[in-house]
């Protein structure tokens, strides 16, 4: 059985597909000279040796999808999880700018060029970021300006200068700009001091400006701007100053409420050390290979998860949170835990061409269980959805459900409530259990010693 990668079909130089549940790249004939130019001069092999591109193996013609226009096929290494830009943390998406521009480099030492900078080019892989697309690299023309320059700056730089210089949240823009944030519209947003950075100003707002400028010239002039050499010299100094310009970049993840939650919960000592003790007991009862922590915070229960051996897709709705679990990954070397950018009141839906080239959230779930903890009352207090919506929500995502109820008398939901009217009279520990039972069969319920929140390990019905 096979089926086409939904998120591939604009590539001119082939596509992704899967055949009984294998991942191949199919090689078009019109890419063919080029392919077999790029597989014979050694680039590849180099920047896998970097671990910069997804490693490959060869695969037989006959496993084409479509014979008619193969020149060859490929077995690329399948990723354990499809993640996106907008779903990344600030430094997350600046170690994927880095990486492309390292990748650019290496192909340039040995007369290629990466010709696609989009950032759906990455993934993350054992905690780091990595190119997955290997057609993306062929010959260079001599003295021809870097081709994917402007994306790279649209898909990378522009949105990284907006989180930084004026708000984090403004990496959701690439939800909403799939193709990149347009540089006239980086320019506009910025603050003008941004101008006094040599890199800003050359790669953002005179580069925006320089677009409109050859928006209005015409198809002559424009070509012959085209036709500009750029000597090995000056496209050196382009990826440098470019990566200058990135590293100067930061993002403090500070001051948010969640990002400071560890610091403002209900939890003693005692009972944070009971509470880490009955979550690693009831996630090595779940079993299964892959956990999604909803509402992972800074990643303390992820970091459990991760010791049982699991894969944890780590997702949280703040920013800081999110960074600073990015970090101390980074930090740890931690292989297998990935903290994105998630809000389940609102969640990534599926985008581009039909609504399919980025799959939804929901799409992409393959976990075994998820690890709801500190979050039910966020969602049924501050988000308004009925417990039996949330329910319905856990059991879309995963077969076992690890997960923490908080009642009314908790000093965090007592907070929620202080500035508004109590609407919930299911908001109960018998409505809770009520409202799971038509989903979830509870396998173990237990009081968590020292406050009066309640664990509970759930299965799926059906």
């Amino acid at each position: 059985m096979t089926s086409r990668d939904p998120g591939s079909f604009r590539d001119p130089s082939g596509f992704v597909y899967t055949r009984d549940g294998t991942l191949y790249r199919q090689v078009d004939r019109s890419f063919a000279t080029r392919w077999d130019d790029l597989r014979d001069g050694g680039l590849l092999e180099r920047l896998q040796a970097a671990d910069l591109l997804i490693g490959h193996e060869s695969a037989a013609l006959d496993a084409a999808d479509d014979p008619a226009r193969a020149h060859a096929v490929i077995r690329p290494m399948r990723l354990a999880f499809i993640s996106y830009p907008y779903e990344w943390a600030f430094g997350a998406l600046r170690d994927a700018a880095l990486t492309t521009l390292r990748a650019q480099a290496l192909a340039m030492e040995t007369g290629y060029t990466l010709r696609d900078a989009t950032a759906y080019n990455i993934q993350f892989h054992h905690g780091r970021p990595i190119l997955i697309d290997t057609l993306s690299f062929e010959r260079a023309e001599p003295g021809a300006p870097w081709a994917a320059y402007r994306q790279f700056c649209e898909h990378f730089l522009a949105p990284l200068a907006l989180m930084a210089r004026r708000d984090v949240r403004f990496g959701r823009s690439l939800r909403d700009h799939i193709d990149g944030v347009p540089l006239d519209l980086a320019a506009s947003l910025l603050p003008g001091r941004t101008k006094l950075n040599p890199g800003l100003l050359s790669h953002v707002h005179l580069h925006a400006r320089a677009q409109l400028k050859y928006a209005a010239q015409s198809d002559a002039a424009f070509a012959a701007t085209k036709r500009r050499a750029m000597s090995p010299l000056q496209q050196r100094a382009l990826l440098d100053s470019l990566r200058r310009t990135i590293e100067g970049l930061d993002y403090r993840p500070e001051g948010t409420e969640w990002a400071d939650y560890a610091d403002n919960t209900s939890y003693g000592e005692a009972a944070t050390r009971g509470k880490d003790d009955l979550v690693r007991e009831m996630l090595a009862d779940a079993g299964g290979d892959v956990v999604w922590d909803l509402g992972a915070n800074t990643g303390r229960f992820s970091r459990i998860a991760a010791e049982l051996g699991r894969r944890v897709v780590a997702w949280d709705v703040d920013p800081a949170a999110t960074e600073r679990h990015y970090r101390q990954i980074r930090t740890d070397g931690s292989a297998s835990v990935l903290p994105l950018l998630q809000d389940l009141t609102n969640p990534s839906p599926g985008l581009g061409w039909h609504g399919r080239e980025r799959r939804s959230f929901l799409d992409r779930s393959d976990a075994d269980v998820a690890l709801a903890l500190a979050l039910i009352h966020h969602l049924a207090i501050s988000g308004n959805v009925p417990l039996g919506h949330v329910a319905e929500l856990m059991a879309d995502i995963a077969s076992g459900l690890v997960i923490e109820f908080v009642p009314k008398d908790d000093p965090m939901v007592r907070r929620l409530l202080a500035t508004r009217e109590d609407v919930f009279p299911d908001y109960t520990l018998d409505g809770f259990r009520a409202a799971f039972a038509g989903r979830f069969e509870i396998v173990d319920e237990r009081p968590i010693a020292g406050v009066t929140r309640v664990m509970f390990r759930m299965v799926r019905r059906g």
